[in-house]
């Protein structure tokens, strides 16, 4: 690739694929769907060829459990993982998920790394092109497409043309800086520990986790023997290079947790520094920002991943339709003002949890017990939180006079073919029609099902497994107005 440049274009020269930059869990989803859509799309990652096993999220939460399952992978995850079917905040409120209405009523308790080595098999499989070992130093747009510079593990510079880019890269995003989106916000936790170790004594408890007014430590399985180990002292506020060993581990989990569980051995041991950060705009032109480049927060309530995937979900889609022509680019602005919402929540949320989880003032610790008991208490306020920390309680704006449905995640309905998510595999709209209405002509971009029940609603299912659309009892004339807004004319 050195001193040259790589297009995807169609015949009249015009750049028509995708450059995604970053090969963590959002850039592998949002390239394996294009691929699996038809587009181009090349995957440009700074790091060598390798799965790391040091990544920080072990937690699928039940939404994104939902979108694996859309691209049938959830199984394949669920028989990886551990299942629990609560959480526990301020070590006195219990949050039960047995109850979610959903197939996964439960969290899944599982590395990053094994999300990431599913989704890497299947954008292979589906067609990505990888180009590892570059590093982006620059980008431009043009009315057509995007030049994104890049320079290689030798130092040599090289070119790679597309119609968009997406900046999945992290919070340290070259993408977001070569367009020169800020990024404010500020450090909410200081010198974060981080260990892989053996223990001698296996926890009660699938994760275990425990807080103190001045300290909080956190144990999850790697499913290999090791276990992650999160701790944080509120006295010990260095930077992120100075020295860890292990006794400074051993102490944060006896103070929290009682006892150090045996520890030893550890095979890798850091420390950081945990932030509160949303760019302003996900949408610069032809280049868009998913996941960690345009959103990160604190680990608490483990919504960092699944976020990420979930923007990948929303956009993936949207780009294939912009790029087969069955949509104008404005549809690309949805992205901004349905996801920009969620991340700006998940930013609250997760830094409320923390917050007081390590409230220490008179105060902030009488908030904390007055919440708990409020949470306890109040069923639709319990409902709300577990919602918004497991992703399914989201919903998109809807037009004025929309039907109830429009905006709202759309339940794993029994069809008479099976179940929703397993018709969304296709990665295309999903009309869900009553008997004796059709949708013809559209074969390459609608899946038509029918309700197992003889229900008489229409719904329009997003790729996403949002609802788009939905009428009782619709005349052709609707469905097809419906239709041609959603999907073009056929």
């Amino acid at each position: 690739m050195a001193g040259t440049t790589r297009t995807t274009a169609s015949r009249s020269g015009t750049p028509t694929g995708v450059i995604v930059v970053g090969a963590g869990p959002t850039g592998l989803l949002l390239a394996g769907d294009l691929a699996a859509a038809g587009v181009p799309v090349t995957l440009v990652e700074k790091r060598s060829h390798k799965i790391s096993n040091l990544s920080r999220a072990f937690v699928l939460h039940a939404r994104t459990l939902e979108q694996l399952d859309a691209r049938g992978l959830a199984d394949e995850l669920e028989a990886k993982g551990q299942p629990l079917s609560g959480i526990q905040l301020f070590g006195r409120l219990s949050v039960r998920l047995d109850t979610l209405p959903s197939r996964f009523n439960h969290l899944l308790v599982l590395p990053q790394y094994e999300v990431e080595k599913a989704l890497e098999r299947r954008a292979a499989e589906a067609g990505v092109r990888f180009v590892y070992e570059s590093e982006v130093t620059g980008l431009g747009q043009e009315s057509e497409g995007v030049t994104v510079h890049v320079r290689g593990a030798g130092g040599e510079p090289g070119q790679l043309r597309a119609a968009y880019v997406v900046g999945a890269d992290g919070l340290h995003s070259a993408v977001r800086r070569a367009v020169g989106l800020p990024f404010p916000g500020r450090s909410v936790i200081r010198s974060v520990v981080l260990a892989d170790v053996l223990l001698d004594e296996k926890p009660g408890q699938v994760l275990t986790a425990n807080a103190v007014d001045d300290a909080f430590a956190f144990i999850a399985p790697f499913g290999d023997g090791y276990y992650r180990i999160i701790g944080w002292d509120r006295g010990r506020d260095v930077p992120d290079t100075a020295p860890l060993d292990l006794e400074e581990v051993r102490e944060i989990v006896r103070r929290t947790l009682g006892r150090d569980y045996g520890m030893r051995d550890a095979r890798w041991m850091s420390r950081f520094h945990s932030d509160e950060r949303q760019a302003p705009a996900y949408r610069v032109g032809r280049v868009l920002l998913a996941g960690d480049a345009a959103h990160v927060h604190t680990p608490a309530g483990g919504q960092g991943l699944n976020t990420g995937l979930q923007d990948a979900a929303n956009l993936s889609w949207k780009l294939a339709a912009v790029l087969r022509g069955h949509a104008g680019p404005a549809l690309l602005d949805t992205y901004q003002s349905e996801r920009h919402p969620v991340g700006r929540a998940v930013l609250r949320s997760s830094g409320g949890i923390v917050r007081l989880a390590m409230a220490r003032r008179p105060w902030t610790l009488a908030l904390r017990a007055a919440l708990t008991a409020f949470l306890d208490h109040v069923g639709p306020a319990r409902r709300r939180v577990v919602g918004q920390i497991t992703g399914i309680g989201y919903r998109y704006a809807a037009p004025r006079g929309a039907h109830p449905m429009v905006g709202r995640r759309a339940p794993d309905v029994a069809l008479t073919t099976g179940r929703l998510y397993e018709a969304l595999r296709g990665g295309r709209f999903v009309l869900i029609a009553p008997h004796g209405l059709e949708a013809g002509g559209r074969e390459d971009r609608l899946t038509v099902e029918r309700w197992a029940s003889g229900r008489r609603t229409a719904v329009l299912v997003r790729p996403d497994g949002y609802v788009a659309w939905a009428a009782e009892a619709p005349d052709a004339a609707r469905l097809e107005e419906a239709l041609v807004r959603w999907t073009g004319r056929s």
